[in-house]
């Protein structure tokens, strides 16, 4: 018998709940000490090896430290209230209240930042040789060093900060709001029913069904097109404007920074994919004839194969807990007792009701050593890849806890390599263990289309913000402008694979990545992750040593190296050249391969 794990978070053993008074008693004094640290940094002395110095520094440190723990901590689980219920206005008034204080925490690293920065060669290094507990983080200085660069001088700083919360910021509330409160009209067994848009499903096997339920969201996203088409002017237009001010080569630098990578290594990737862009195109004609159509529209995309109309239960939320749990442990014990702790301990929200957020996405505790999980789990194998992806995020987390505060803090592209690497040990695990050909068709129809997601839609975003960043200079956009700018690079990131009318114009409205205001390109370090996680694992099945030790070494150095030496130092590869890149692709080609053979087979 199948254990059951519940299916609601516990999140009440962390903090008070929001709509109590001791959570805001909580609140004020986090607020009273952000505001006391931010007035202590105004007064940081400069960088030198003096032991007053040394000694103000360690303190002031330590202080930084618990209260980037508490920030990280309170943003995570009002977080995690607003995306459990997103029409809870004492949720949402609280999300805006710690918005409110970001310009604080900004504050005290600007300052930090600057006086770094402004410290001589000889005196810096002296610094981080004479305090254990300052030479302990000392990837995270020799970082913030760098950063200083990206800042705007001290008095322009703290203006930015403090305008931010209700502009750009904001801005990124709003869509929250929009996409949380909006309700899509679909038929159900003769009645029109209201459902969240993270309820709408296109990977249903009825195509009448999935195009319906596309064209319904459709219409729903249509129906706020034009506050969101605000709302992303005005999120690119503030981080535009601040990088002329800057002068800043291009918007490219702040992402490639703030994923600690270089944009060689972004070039490579990307010149690797399209190179071989081939291999999907094939997979996606071979799809369209399975389904007896000449092309694929995008409500096509993520219907699986075979198309069955039985609904299996070996997909509920127990089954898929079961299945990731064995083959996580088969990969690594260690990985296989976090999973089972993450699910037994009521770290994942994945219940299928209304009134969530849509997506799903991992977030972590540091002053607990824990995360939490939101999704949605619909019973489908898009639920079970959706686990498995988000406890490698929250392993990866884990594996850090350890770690002092500063360095446990890793870039998105990084982060998604855990994340694609735990959908790959299962998703392996469950092709190894079959021989009936129609199940390893669909094993392999589901990884191709994970392929189609991280190497055609992933880049279609990245096309559409690189050339609305482009075009954003020049003026707003209308929402005419950037349906027209995401259908075209829909068309170049698919290799115009779709049928005529089969695209999604509208998919800069529904993907809330764009809309994330504190992080720019949100979205091609997931491609990065995934191609990645691919490399790993293929080195994976080729180690005779102790490969689980070397992943684990590897998530560790995601916290004090660049995504460069993080890689280099535990694997040995250059992430600037094609080798690695084109390996990962090897196995997307493997797979497209074996795919083939098993269609034109039957």
């Amino acid at each position: 018998m199948t254990e059951s794990y519940p299916v609601n978070w516990d999140l009440d053993s962390l903090y008070p709940n929001p709509a109590t008074e001791d959570f805001a008693a909580v609140f004020k004094n986090f607020r009273d000490d952000a505001e006391a640290l931010a007035d202590r940094s105004q007064r940081l002395p400069a960088i030198s090896s003096a032991a007053d110095g040394i000694a103000f520094w360690a303190e002031f440190f330590k202080d930084y430290e618990d209260i980037s723990a508490r920030n990280d901590d309170l943003y995570s689980f009002i977080g995690c209230h607003c995306a459990a219920d997103a029409e809870n206005k004492q949720y949402q008034q609280y999300e805006a209240a710690l918005s409110a204080l970001s310009p604080a925490l900004e504050t005290v690293a600007t300052n930090v930042e600057i006086v770094l920065a402004e410290a001589g060669e000889e005196d810096f290094e002296a610094f981080l040789s004479v305090e254990p507990t300052l030479a302990a983080s000392e990837f995270f200085f020799r970082q913030s060093r760098r950063h200083a660069e990206l800042r705007l001088p001290k008095p322009q700083e703290a203006l930015f900060s403090d305008l931010s919360v209700d502009g750009i910021h904001a801005w990124g509330r709003l869509y929250d709001r929009l996409s949380g409160e909006l309700r899509v009209e679909v038929m159900h067994k003769g009645e029109i029913v209201r459902k969240s848009p993270g309820q709408i499903r296109l990977d249903v096997p009825h195509r009448e069904v999935r195009e319906n339920n596309f064209y319904a969201a459709d219409k729903a996203w249509d129906s706020i097109a034009g506050s969101c088409a605000d709302a992303l002017n005005h999120i690119a237009g503030t981080r535009l404007t601040r990088y002329a001010h800057l002068g800043l080569e291009d918007h490219l630098v702040v992402p490639l920074h703030e994923n600690r990578m270089q944009r060689a290594s972004l070039d490579a990737m990307w010149s690797a994919i399209t190179a071989r862009k081939d291999i999907l195109v094939n997979y996606l004609r071979q799809k369209a004839e399975v389904l007896g159509l000449g092309k694929l529209a995008w409500y096509d995309l993520t219907v699986a194969y075979p198309i069955s109309s039985t609904k299996s239960d070996d997909v509920s939320y127990d089954a898929a807990v079961k299945r990731i749990v064995e083959t996580f442990t088969g990969f690594s014990p260690e990985l296989g007792e976090f999973a089972v702790q993450a699910c037994r301990d009521g770290w994942i929200e994945a219940e299928d009701r209304g009134g969530k957020r849509q997506g799903g996405f991992c977030t972590t505790f540091p002053r607990y050593g824990q995360s939490r999980i939101f999704m949605t789990h619909t019973n489908s194998e898009v639920g079970l890849s959706t686990l498995a992806h988000e406890l490698g995020h929250a392993y990866h987390s884990w594996v850090l806890k350890d770690q002092p505060i500063m360095l446990q803090q890793y870039p998105m592209n990084l982060a998604e390599t855990a994340s694609t690497f735990a959908e790959a040990v299962v998703a392996e695990q469950r092709l190894l263990e079959t021989d009936d050909r129609q199940q390893r068709a669909e094993i392999l129809d589901g990884m191709l289309s994970d392929a189609v997601s991280f190497l055609m839609n992933i880049h279609a975003r990245f096309l559409f913000e690189d050339e609305f960043h482009r075009q954003r200079k020049h003026g707003e956009l209308t929402p005419a402008k950037l349906r027209e700018l995401m259908l075209d690079a829909q068309k170049q990131a698919y290799c115009d694979a779709l049928c005529d009318d089969g695209w999604n114009p509208n998919f800069w409205v529904s993907k809330l990545h764009f809309y994330i205001s504190g992080l720019p390109f949100y979205n091609f370090p997931y491609t990065f992750g995934y191609l990645l996680s691919l490399g790993i694992y293929k080195l994976s099945q080729q180690s005779d040593g102790d490969f689980p030790a070397q992943y684990r070494e590897f998530l560790k150095a995601t916290g004090c190296m660049s995504a460069e030496d993080s890689v280099r130092s535990t694997f040995g590869y250059d992430l600037t050249e094609p080798d690695f890149w084109n390996q990962s692709l090897d196995v997307v080609e493997d797979r497209g391969r074996r795919f083939s053979e098993l269609i034109d087979a039957n």
